[in-house]
């Protein structure tokens, strides 16, 4: 029995974002680990577990390590090395960046084609029509050479034949990049009206409301052309090569008739200036995280062309970020471990150039390896070297949306004024103003600065029980004062993330251990919050609504409404964080849970053995860093690797499971404007949005 594609695709399961995200974890952490582990020197003294538990490590960014990385050879080292930059979070939305936007590119080359064909059907037509016209002329000379045939005679005038050919032919030229308008606009320049004769002798004139270089108006405004198919024609108007190259990727084509009549009425290449003044002022209608609504088709082109162009240029800036950050920060690090602390390096039999270089990836992507088997200790009082460390660490995760967008707001601070960068600065404006209909990690400006200040609360919270909570704490007390404080913060900004230490975790007081369980549980939590409140389909995403007012009003709005008709108060804003932060809790904690209650049953025997090593405090402390995908641990007595390590191979197979699972956790929501590919559906379903909320609106307005 034979069965159809279609027939097996109709079983298979929807292919979406966080389908194919897990499947580029699982996949790759299972070909490297056969790598890794086949590659061992000498030959498999590696155990696989051991050599999947690192990849998986690696590519979720947790760090946690069960063998000590020195000990590998530069091959599996290098191999971890890229692991880590490619489970990194922004090298995956580039991908997803470059991915939109060739669909955007796609979608726009099935519009050129149905244009391209639209224009030989219309030169078909205008040739059609120029032969015609030559039969009527060859006619009326026929009739002037023998007047007396002509009955009742009326004399009434045809245009010339040169100039209806040359009118036919510019008409097919532009195709249809004239509308109506702009038809009428060059009939009102040219002494002359387009007729066709009705009966010969008659001398009746009717409208040529059929003529084929005419499109129609409506048919016109919903196509679309790009800059390269308009300017190479030899007909082009004569603008500055300059202007041509500023012109955007994706244009509306009556934007460029309206530029092509104003040079040919003797004016200057400068009316794309007017058309993009003006050509975004309809985003006026959008609701909250700028859903917009109640748009036109050629609205929604022009919102198509504005997303595409900042995803365009998204697709130059995040790469460069990305780059920039990891080769100058590896170089700064690599310089100073090989000037200043080059001796560790070769204690571990480690090249210091590569060390340092290896240390500022592993920041930088928020992973906490170091194949430096002491990690950040040798380095507490290093003033350049943790400065330059934290430093990384905020850019790659934490602080990554606010540094973004400094970056944006700066090159549109700095954007010198003038034509040849109004499309640049006009791209910029539009990226800053919505930002989560092209990039997941981008927020509006207020939720930035939301997002930067329960950075600085959270930091600041594990920084203050750093220093208060371990006074006379021999581990602490033996570094001095000042480089004593600096630890105290490099040690908070890697609780959350960057998964390194620079004491020994056990040998700080408990309570400073039990907050750091707080902090690793919750530490995507700003981030993840920030962007869900941001998602252009909240309440799609969510499944609930709410009216459209700001927070107060909404507020303002409910509670009268409730006090009076003795009903619970109606969603706010406040609502929607609230209704986030418990699903996420209790979506969470189940995994922790399970996990935990497993390892304990697997690990008894450990227990009972040595019952402070193996305590469930402990266990607990390693589970909550590995689904944080954090990676510090409490570690083992005499060894450098954590404490995951002298684990059994069911409880490391576990831990594998709470890396992959914690690593999606900060994932955006399946429905999220960033992340789904552009298309009818979704203009669709933001119209469904603004219905949905006008309705509900007028039905409690009603109550």
């Amino acid at each position: 029995m034979t069965f159809s594609w279609g027939v097996m695709k109709s079983y298979l399961p929807r292919i979406r974002f966080l389908t194919v995200h897990y499947a580029y974890f699982i996949g790759v952490s299972l070909v490297t680990s056969a790598i890794l582990w086949g590659s061992s020197t000498p030959a498999y003294s590696v155990r696989y577990i051991d050599a999947l538990f690192l990849t998986v490590s690696a590519m979720t960014l947790a760090g946690l390590n069960t063998v000590n990385l020195s000990t590998l050879n530069t091959f599996q080292q290098i191999l971890l090395f890229f692991l880590i930059m490619a489970g990194s979070t922004i090298w995956v939305s580039i991908a997803v960046v470059l991915v939109r936007k060739r669909a955007f590119e796609k979608r726009f080359e099935e519009i050129v084609q149905e244009e391209t064909l639209r224009r030989k059907r219309l030169r078909k037509m205008s040739s059609i029509g120029r032969r015609m016209s030559w039969t009527r002329s060859l006619s009326r000379q026929t009739i002037d050479s023998q007047p007396d045939r002509i009955p009742n005679s009326t004399t009434f005038s045809l245009q010339p034949i040169k100039s209806r050919t040359k009118s036919l032919g510019q008409i097919s030229r532009n195709g249809s990049a004239h509308s109506r308008q702009s038809s009428q606009q060059a009939d009102d320049t040219q002494p002359m009206t387009r007729y066709q004769t009705g009966s010969v002798g008659t001398g009746e004139r009717i409208p040529d409301e059929a003529s084929p270089g005419e499109p129609d108006d409506e048919a016109t405004d919903a196509h679309i052309a790009f800059t390269h198919d308009v300017r190479d024609r030899p007909e082009e108007s004569p603008s500055s090569p300059v202007r041509r190259r500023m012109r955007p990727p994706y244009i509306n084509v009556q934007s460029m008739a309206a530029a092509q009549n104003g040079l040919e009425e003797g004016g200057h290449g400068g009316d794309f200036d007017g058309e993009a003044d003006s050509h975004l002022h309809f985003l006026r209608k959008f609701s909250r995280n700028s859903s917009f609504h109640h748009l036109s088709e050629r609205e929604r082109e022009r919102l198509g062309g504005a997303e595409y162009r900042a995803v365009s240029l998204l697709s130059i800036i995040v790469p460069l970020y990305f780059l920039l950050w990891q080769v100058l920060g590896g170089i700064g690090v690599a310089a100073y471990v090989a000037r200043n602390k080059a001796a560790v390096a070769r204690s571990n039999g480690l090249n210091p150039w590569w060390t340092g270089f290896f240390f500022a990836i592993s920041a930088f992507n928020n992973s906490g390896m170091s194949v430096l088997d002491a990690n950040m200790v040798p380095f507490q009082r290093s003033t350049y070297m943790l400065i330059t460390m934290g430093l990384l660490m905020l850019a790659g995760n934490t602080c990554y949306p606010v540094f973004l967008r400094w970056i944006l707001c700066a090159l549109r601070f700095l954007l010198p004024q003038g034509e040849y960068f109004h499309y640049f600065r006009e791209t910029l404006t539009f990226l800053l103003d919505h930002p989560r209909r092209c990039y997941t990690t981008l927020f509006p400006s207020a939720h930035t600065w939301w997002l930067l200040l329960s950075v600085l609360v959270l930091n600041g919270i594990d920084w203050v029980a750093y220093e208060i909570l371990n006074y006379n704490n021999p581990a602490v007390d033996i570094v001095p004062v000042g480089p004593r404080v600096l630890d105290g913060l490099f040690q908070a900004l890697c609780v959350r993330s960057g998964g390194f230490y620079i004491t020994n975790i056990s040998a700080l007081q408990i309570g400073t251990q039990m907050i750091y369980v707080v902090m690793m549980y919750i530490s995507v939590y700003p981030v993840v919050i920030t962007m869900r409140h941001s998602n252009i389909y909240e309440e799609r995403s969510l499944g609930i609504y709410a009216d459209d007012p700001t927070v107060g009003e909404a507020s303002e709005t409910s509670s009268l409404s409730s006090s009076l008709s003795h009903q619970p108060p109606s969603p706010g804003r406040l609502y929607f964080i609230k209704h986030q932060l418990r699903a996420q809790m209790a979506y969470d904690l189940w995994w922790i849970a399970l996990a935990v209650i497993i390892i304990c049953i697997v690990e008894a025997g450990q227990f009972t053995r040595d019952p402070i090593t193996y305590s469930a405090f402990n266990i607990i402390f390693e589970t909550v860093s590995a689904y944080g995908c954090v990676g510090i641990s409490t570690g083992l007595p005499n060894q450098f690797y954590s404490f995951s390590g002298g684990w059994r191979t069911l409880s490391k197979l576990v831990l594998c499971a709470v890396m992959i699972r914690g690593r999606h956790r900060a994932l955006p929501v399946a429905i999220d404007k960033a992340i789904m590919l552009p298309s009818e559906k979704l203009a669709k379903a933001e119209e469904e949005d603004a219905l949905i909320r006008m309705e509900r609106t007028m039905t409690r307005t009603t109550r």
